[in-house]
């Protein structure tokens, strides 16, 4: 009876150390997003719609990064973390529309190609996304070979 009492003293402890954590990083990331906007507010005055693409993309990512916190020490987490990098590719190719970003803006037509950087965010989400995958891979293991002891 203490055992199980301990045990799910030990969890909920675990829970809410998880949950601050969460809250912090999260926390952290919004401020980084609110900082960094301060210096890319004028370029959102040229192209339409980029305060919304950007705000939902990081409140999107947040989430994920919150919710893989509070399933650490699961295989869940590795799986919100894989969620997490194939969001960040699919959402940068539908919003940068593959690459090619065109605007006009006063008699003047600007073309801007963005495929190299899609290319290397794309390259860097996949390599995320390996890890993650690598991880659980790793995960499952360790929890098979405990099993078997």
């Amino acid at each position: 009876m203490a055992d199980a009492n301990n045990d799910s003293k030990k969890r909920i402890r675990n829970f809410t150390f998880n949950a601050l954590k969460a809250v912090v990083k999260g926390f952290l990331v919004y401020a980084i997003y609110f900082v960094l906007w301060m210096f890319l507010a004028p370029i959102s005055e040229i192209v339409p719609g980029l305060q919304q693409m950007v705000e939902t993309f990081v409140i999107v990512y947040i989430i994920l990064m919150i919710v893989g916190e509070l399933t650490s020490g699961t295989v869940f987490q590795h799986f919100f973390n894989a969620a997490k990098a194939l969001f960040v590719i699919g959402y940068l190719i539908l919003s940068l529309k593959g690459g090619i970003f065109g605007l006009t803006f006063k008699n003047v037509s600007l073309i801007v190609d963005l495929r190299l950087f899609l290319i290397i965010v794309t390259l860097l989400s996949l390599l995320g996304l390996t890890k993650s995958v690598l991880q659980a891979i790793n995960y499952m293991n360790e929890k098979t070979e405990y099993t078997r002891i």
